[in-house]
């Protein structure tokens, strides 16, 4: 995997920032755009850009071919059964809400279970809370280990024969935690819950199989692994979807409407209402392509070994609390002694370097966590060793700046 020419691949990567080259490393929050997606979503607006599945002419026809088109390839990027199983949402977030009002409402009732972790984003969190709050149902967590990762052992004591849905997230966003999804699902489908995961962090990083996986439902957003914003995908399991009324009416999701009742398309467009994010797709599709065509075994290697690198160097570094386990996913989130991260994050800017700082839409876990707020940086394939070292250097100088002010 040759990082440099993939750098070149990235516009926005040659610039400089305040006096300094740009060092980014906020990926998890969202990754930059390969050229071959710019041009994608650009080609589409000059040359394709149409309405699709509605109309017969030219255009209509070029634009319905490339948007189904991407459907396949995230069909085959995540190994599902059948495109019918793909459904493109605006983000994780709505996938999630999806699952959440149109499964959870219908299907749980007072006494049901569901059951989370701690480490949860938000999105993983809220949605339930008021699927709760309209059912009767309770919500319970599978308690966090002192460093950030769940058992196996309290999973299934947390998963009873009333737990109706498990949600969980692949990847913590905050801890790198990579979470057991398989065997998760097996303890879950024991007890006939259904597994809801919260791929955002896992689809861009590692080779996903759905399959392989055996979840019910699997949420990603396209705009952390090279696609466009505004553009997700919830897969889910076919026999759930064709149960599943529908999270939003209107044009392009009906089959027949009547004075008094309609009916609705086939998976998956009957969860697709209204003119969909056809440039969004587009640009999916062609972030597949780009992704496919480097690896994404090889990502994962090459994001193991910056992260690494990265935990190695950073702990040298007195004062410096890093969240999470030893064996992570390509993120890593700590705070400075006595350097509030917004600070850290300021200082790091004017160096050139990108970080995140916050809770990282994660309060639950900066509670458990005992703060409020961290900073975070996230590693992605076209991230070098040499931007640890620029990391670290700024940390360095972020520490000797409030040395000298306290």
């Amino acid at each position: 995997m040759d990082v440099n020419a993939i750098r070149q691949e990235f516009p926005i990567l040659h610039q400089e920032v305040n006096g300094h080259p740009l060092v980014y490393l906020d990926s998890s929050a969202t990754s930059q755009k390969p050229r071959s997606v710019i041009e994608a979503v650009d080609a589409y607006y000059r040359n394709d850009n149409s309405n699709v599945h509605r109309g017969v002419h030219t255009l209509g026809t070029r634009a319905t071919e490339n948007y189904e088109g991407a459907r396949e390839k995230v069909r085959n990027f995540i190994n599902a059964e059948s495109t019918k199983q793909v459904i493109f949402t605006r983000g994780t977030t709505t996938a999630i809400n999806t699952v959440a009002h149109s499964y959870g409402r219908a299907n749980l009732s007072e006494g049901d279970e569901i059951v989370l972790t701690q480490m949860e984003h938000h999105s993983n969190i809220i949605p339930w809370q008021q699927v709760a709050k309209a059912t009767g149902a309770q919500l319970k967590y599978i308690p966090l280990q002192p460093d950030g990762t769940i058992t196996l052992e309290d999973a299934a004591e947390t998963i009873t024969a009333n737990t109706k849905i498990v949600a969980i997230g692949h990847v913590s966003n905050v801890l790198g935690t990579v979470n057991p999804i398989k065997e998760i699902a097996d303890i879950a489908h024991k007890h006939d819950a259904i597994l809801v995961v919260d791929g955002a962090q896992g689809a861009p990083h590692m080779k996903i199989d759905v399959q392989a996986l055996n979840c019910d439902f699997y949420a990603f957003s396209g705009h952390k692994m090279c696609a466009p914003t505004g553009i997700g995908v919830l897969y889910g399991r076919k026999s759930l979807l064709e149960n599943m009324e529908p999270f939003e009416f209107g044009g392009e999701m009906i089959d027949f409407v009547n004075l008094y009742d309609s009916t609705w398309k086939d998976l998956p467009w009957k969860f697709e209402g209204g003119t969909p994010i056809i440039a969004g797709a587009i640009g999916l599709g062609a972030a597949i392509d780009f992704l496919n065509e480097v690896g994404m075994d090889n990502i994962t290697e090459h994001e193991q070994k910056v992260v690494s690198y990265a935990m190695e160097n950073l702990h040298t570094i007195d004062g410096i609390k890093i969240f999470g386990p030893e064996k992570r996913a390509g993120l890593i989130t700590f705070n400075l002694d006595d350097v509030h991260p917004h600070d850290t994050a300021t200082v790091l800017d004017a160096e050139g370097i990108a970080v995140r700082a916050g809770h990282h839409c994660a309060q639950p876990l900066m509670r458990w966590l005992e703060v409020s707020a961290t900073a975070r940086a996230s590693f992605y394939l076209y991230n070098t060793e040499e931007d640890v070292d620029r990391l670290v250097n700024g940390l360095l100088k972020t520490k000797e700046y409030f040395g000298d002010v306290f």
